[in-house]
C-alpha cells in the first residue's frame, strides 16, 4: 500500500477514466498538497441534544430508550457563517466536496493540526470506490467552545493506493453510500446484532 503524492492525484483528478478520483469543488488548488487534499466544512449539522430518556438505545424508542435519530436536531449555516462546537458535544456534518474514490485507493481523513491542538479530533476512513460528502464526526475534546467557520478547511484526506481493485457495493450492504448531508449512526441496523439475540434467546 502506498500513500498518493500531489503528482497522483493530480494525474488521477484529470484522468478521463470513470473509475478515477473525483473531489468537487475544490475551491483553491493549493488545496492539493504534497501528500493530502484540503477538505472544507460543508454546510449541514446534525447536533447532539439531551433527551428525557435515558440513553440512545438499539431497539429504537421503547423501555427507556430512544433511537440515535431522537438524539439529534439538524441545523444549517451559510458557506463564511459560524458554528459553535460546545466541548463534550457530538456534531455530525459533512465535507463540502463530493468525493469518488476509484476501487483500488482508500481514504484517510484526519483533522488538519491546527484544530486538533484546539481539541478536535477524528479519524474517518473511506472505502474503496466510495461515494459521498465525507462524514465528520466531530468532538470537542477540550474545555472551551470553538468557532468554526463553514467553508473552511478543517480536514485533510490522505489516500493510498492498494493491490487490488474492490467494489465498494459488493459484498455487504452500504448504510452511508451517496450520503450529501449528515447522517445519524445505524448501527441498530448492523446485522451482529440479530445474530447476537439468537445466540442469547438460546443462553
Amino acid at each position: 500500500m502506498e500513500i498518493l503524492d500531489k503528482n497522483d492525484i493530480d494525474a488521477l483528478i484529470k484522468a478521463d477514466d470513470p473509475n478515477s478520483l473525483y473531489i468537487e469543488p475544490l475551491l483553491d488548488p493549493s488545496q492539493i498538497g504534497a501528500v493530502s487534499v484540503d477538505l472544507r466544512l460543508g454546510y449541514d449539522f446534525l447536533v447532539s441534544i439531551f433527551s428525557r430518556k435515558a440513553f440512545i438505545g438499539v431497539d429504537g424508542d421503547g423501555h427507556g430508550a430512544r433511537g440515535p435519530d431522537r438524539h439529534f436536531q439538524a441545523t444549517r449555516r451559510d458557506i463564511g457563517e459560524r458554528f459553535i462546537l460546545y466541548p463534550n458535544q457530538v456534531v455530525l456534518a459533512t465535507t463540502l466536496e463530493y468525493i469518488c474514490l476509484p476501487s483500488n485507493v482508500l481514504g484517510d481523513i484526519i483533522v488538519r493540526s491546527s484544530y486538533a491542538r484546539l481539541g478536535i479530533h477524528l479519524n474517518t476512513m473511506l472505502q474503496p470506490g466510495y461515494r459521498g460528502c465525507a462524514s465528520l464526526e466531530l468532538a470537542n475534546h477540550g474545555n472551551n467552545p470553538l468557532e468554526l467557520v463553514v467553508g473552511s478547511r478543517l480536514v485533510q484526506l490522505r489516500m493510498y493506493k492498494i493491490a487490488n481493485e474492490h467494489g465498494y457495493l459488493q459484498g455487504n450492504p452500504r448504510k452511508y453510500y451517496g450520503d450529501v448531508r449528515p447522517t445519524v449512526s445505524r448501527f441498530d441496523r448492523d446485522p451482529d446484532l440479530e445474530t447476537l439475540s439468537k445466540i442469547a434467546k438460546v443462553i
